[in-house]
């Protein structure tokens, strides 16, 4: 008999919906990836939804293809990691009762702005730990006591969205904790839904279920989706949850590490056995999550990253496409001076939307090129991630030595420099790019008794750390920091 030693990831991203096969020393087997996209919402104009049957039948596809690539005598279990906060209520069966109303979509900026009305602002963040974005779960939920109350009122559960998905995978209702940790509804330091949050908001806690924990079976392929997937009747799913959180432990981090997960959302964590969530935090637009590992927090802060530079390459890049069109980009701006010849780039360019500080681009000439433009966009995040390193660092009382980045960001090699020279520390590249299905497949071998815990999973894999070290530039970003924090609070007066 074969050993059980893969894991089937089914990893749902803004962009991109994938499948892939990975064993248990972290090496991937198979993949196969798909766009994804939101649409409209045709029961409310202007709102954006994710179609869960469109999401789930090109999950179908892509795993298709990878059972077809691997031995299926081999699967230890699946599981399902994605995005946070989205969800949305269904039936007994676990069929959605109003789309998945997405994190891009605005309909909820307004529910936050006002959400003193139902619980204080700091009472809600000392509890949660989870900074006021307008995304936020707590938010789609009150959209809905004030707008769809039918809807809750025929709801027998409502489930995050890889629990939408591990119920089409094996019928089963069960929500996370890495999931329930992004809502703004838990009680972090109880490791559970908040019971003064949702009575603040009306909303019975019995429509979540048990919280679940990474690594737990919450069912087994059914029938029909190993028809769909061709991945055997009766192989183990389990749970895992939010990508984030799994990146940050996939990514080999001890405690109190920095690692940047670079996607469509730039992600600053690191793991911690303490957290605080005091008007202080909120100053620095903190945020705390649940890891995947009970006990631990993940204090970081969040800030759009590829998600504006596919604005900016869709609209000055017209031409070219793929690899060949990064290749081009970073190329042309590698040759700029630091600085971009003094076009800069507001951050606000990077929030949730919800600001009422529109992005704006200063500098700007006749003889502008568009390669210090995009230059002048990766100098930017990499002041942006200089900001939340001085503010984790301060709210944790730590030094970093050196920052881990992964995801697809840390494929731009002119990034990564201007990460180190701005940060004046060093950006530590890892073997193992995916480091989200990594974490997540960590939970499976321990879920099946590969592994005794997913710790001792994350001792099995070779990491070989690449460092990117700080240029003789840093010394001209430091003062062009400065800088830019001025640009910075000239636009947020």
């Amino acid at each position: 008999m074969k050993e059980k030693d893969v894991a089937i990831v089914f990893d749902c991203g803004a962009t991109n919906v994938r499948v892939i096969a990975i064993d248990k020393s972290g090496k991937i087997l198979a993949s196969h990836a798909m766009p994804n996209e939101t649409h409209e919402d045709p029961d409310f104009s202007g709102g954006r939804i994710w179609d869960l049957e469109k999401l789930w039948g090109k999950l179908c596809v892509a795993a298709k293809i990878v059972s077809d690539q691997i031995n299926l005598e081999r699967i230890a279990g699946v599981t399902v990691t994605t995005f946070g906060v989205d969800g949305t209520f269904t039936d007994e069966k676990g069929m959605p009762l109003y789309p998945v109303v997405s994190w891009q979509c605005g309909r909820t900026s307004a529910i936050m702005k006002d959400i003193e009305k139902y619980i204080p602002l700091n009472t809600l963040f000392q509890i949660s730990g989870v900074y006021p974005y307008a995304f936020n779960t707590i938010n789609k939920m009150i959209w809905f006591k004030e707008n769809r109350p039918d809807i809750i009122e025929k709801a027998h559960r409502f489930l995050f969205i890889p629990s939408l998905l591990i119920n089409k995978l094996s019928g089963a209702l069960k929500n996370d904790a890495t999931m329930m940790g992004t809502a703004m509804m838990a009680d972090l330091k109880k490791r559970g839904l908040s019971e003064e949050i949702l009575n603040a908001i009306g909303v019975d806690k019995n429509l979540f279920g048990v919280i679940g924990e990474p690594g737990e079976q919450a069912g087994q392929i059914n029938n029909q989706a190993a028809k769909l997937t061709g991945i055997p009747d009766g192989t183990p799913v389990f749970l895992s949850g939010h990508d984030t959180q799994f990146a940050l432990f996939g990514s080999g981090a001890q405690l109190n590490q920095p690692v940047l997960s670079s996607g469509t959302w730039e992600v600053l964590m690191c793991r911690s056995e303490t957290f605080s969530a005091s008007q202080a935090e909120l100053e620095q637009n903190l945020t705390t999550e649940l890891d995947p590992v009970a006990g631990i927090y993940n204090i970081g802060q969040n800030w759009l990253g590829s998600g504006v530079l596919e604005w900016f390459s869709k609209n000055l890049y017209k031409e070219l496409s793929g690899d060949a069109l990064y290749a081009c980009m970073v190329d042309e701006a590698g040759m700029e001076k630091p600085g971009s010849d003094g076009v800069m780039v507001n951050p606000a360019f990077y929030d949730d939307g919800s600001s009422v500080n529109a992005g704006a681009i200063a500098g700007l000439t006749i003889a502008t090129r568009r390669s210090q433009l995009y230059r002048a966009f990766l100098e930017s995040l990499a002041y942006r991630l200089r900001e939340g390193l001085e503010a984790l660092e301060s709210a944790g009382n730590f030094k970093a030595e050196r920052i881990i980045c992964v995801g697809g960001g840390s494929k731009n090699r002119l990034w990564n420099q201007l990460r180190a020279d701005v940060c004046d520390r060093p950006i530590q590249l890892i073997d193992q790019k995916e480091t989200t299905v990594l974490g997540a497949s960590m939970f499976v071998f321990a879920g099946a008794g590969v592994y005794a815990s997913a710790n001792e999973a994350r001792l099995k894999i070779s990491y070989n750390p690449q460092l990117v070290m700080p240029s003789a530039n840093r010394r001209v970003y430091d003062r062009l920091y400065c800088n830019f924090l001025d640009f910075k609070n000239h636009y947020c007066q």
